[in-house]
């Protein structure tokens, strides 16, 4: 509980701090530009699509070379490119030139070097601190990234929009210089054992291969590939359940953003307190609670339209998933061979995030045949069946698999 997280850790928090508050300012700004160029929704709605794209076709590749390359190398390269695409887009805005393609290109290039930062930036971490200081590391990361890309990147895109689409632009193009500086003062070889000889795709093979034979993680990644379907069923048709006179909540547009912050709220307050509900509960007993409460967040809409009961829920929800991030991640990051961890963290991802745009068509058609009720119950009794993965996910077996690497890592080359 008491382990210190040290000079080295504090550069890398400081630096993801600025890189996800320009990716706040960035995924407001750019629809918001968009509209400038058309009023077609689903040209505007497709910039969201073209952002997350990359974590579909590039996730694994990243993964691959977060383990052949040093992390701190690719983390300033990814920034490097995220902040010249910016700025070639701020360039074109200016003379001119923009065009919602022009946006396009610039989410999608921008999206490829995101998905090489952030896996790099989950490896590097066990580089940084020590085993047992990972819990309290991954929360105030969470921390970090939650406040800098929810509260604040928002209300200040829009803001800086108001300003000018170049003002817009230009912003998290500093922040990201800022954070290149930063990492900079970051010294060490963050490089693996990787041995140099083996293809990429071969690469990728070996992380998929270890992902699936090991039980433990297999059945985290399918629970939140499960949960992620769930939840973006819920908050895809959710907006017409509580906005507008006609609508069941009846809230503003304002008054939605509030309930959404609800959720943002506990889960800054979740990723703080992740570590002691940790230690105090156990790691099986605090993952069986998040799924309660997740069940709680994506399930009450479907027996009330009070505001204040949905977002008492939303904040509890928001709570229990930081708690399973940091427990979850801060596992992998403990059993996962440090030459692997870059392929594995993107292979994981691949398995709980390819869901995400299935479960937000499912919502549509479900709300479509039988209403928006309907598929928040369905949906949240589609969480508890998370309860029968906790039958693998158990202390003994998650203490066994740290056992296992400490030998693998002890042994003789």
């Amino acid at each position: 509980m008491n382990a210190s997280l040290g000079a080295a850790f504090w550069k890398l928090w400081t630096s993801s701090a600025l890189s996800n508050l320009a990716d706040g300012v960035m995924k407001v700004a750019l629809p918001l530009v968009a509209i400038r160029f058309t009023d077609s929704p689903a040209l505007i709605a497709g910039l969201a699509f073209a952002f997350t794209l990359p974590w579909l076709l590039f996730a694994l590749t990243a993964g691959a070379l977060a383990d052949r390359f040093d992390r701190r190398r690719l983390m300033l390269i990814a920034n490097a490119a995220r902040a010249a695409f910016l700025a070639i887009l701020t360039l074109t805005t200016v003379f001119g030139a923009g065009s919602i393609w022009a946006l396009y290109v610039a989410a999608v290039c921008i999206g490829v070097a995101e998905t090489i930062y952030d896996t790099s930036s989950q490896s590097i971490l066990p580089q940084l601190v020590g085993r047992s200081a990972l819990s309290r590391a991954n929360g105030r990361l969470y921390a970090a990234e939650l406040t800098t890309n929810q509260f604040i990147g928002p209300p200040l895109g829009g803001i800086l929009v108001a300003a000018g689409a170049s003002v817009a632009f230009g912003v998290p193009v500093i922040l990201w210089v800022v954070a290149i500086g930063i990492l900079l003062l970051l010294r060490g070889n963050f490089s693996t054992d990787h041995p140099g000889t083996t293809t990429i795709r071969a690469d990728i093979a070996e992380g998929l291969r270890f992902l699936w034979h090991n039980t433990l993680l297999r059945v985290l990644a399918i629970m939140v590939g499960i949960f992620n379907f769930a939840g973006n069923a819920v908050f895809t048709v959710l907006v017409l359940y509580a906005v507008g006179p006609d609508s069941a909540m009846k809230l503003t547009d304002p008054g939605y953003g509030l309930l959404l912050t609800a959720s943002a709220a506990g889960s800054v307050a979740g990723s703080l307190i992740a570590e002691r509900i940790e230690h105090w509960l156990g790691r099986a007993r605090a993952l069986t609670l998040t799924i309660l409460g997740s069940l709680l967040s994506l399930a009450t809409p479907a027996f009330t339209s009070d505001p204040w009961v949905i977002g008492a829920a939303f904040l509890v929800g928001g709570v229990t998933i930081s708690v399973w991030n940091v427990i979850t991640v801060s596992l992998r990051q403990r059993i996962t061979p440090p030459r692997l961890l870059g392929r594995l963290n993107s292979a994981y991802r691949l398995v709980a995030w390819g869901t995400m745009p299935l479960g937000a068509a499912a919502g549509g058609i479900l709300a479509e045949f039988l209403g928006l009720q309907p598929v928040f119950a369905i949906m949240g009794g589609l969480t508890l069946t998370l309860l029968i993965g906790m039958y693998w996910v158990t202390d003994k077996r998650m203490a066994d698999a740290e056992r296992h690497v400490d030998v693998e890592v002890d042994a003789p080359r």
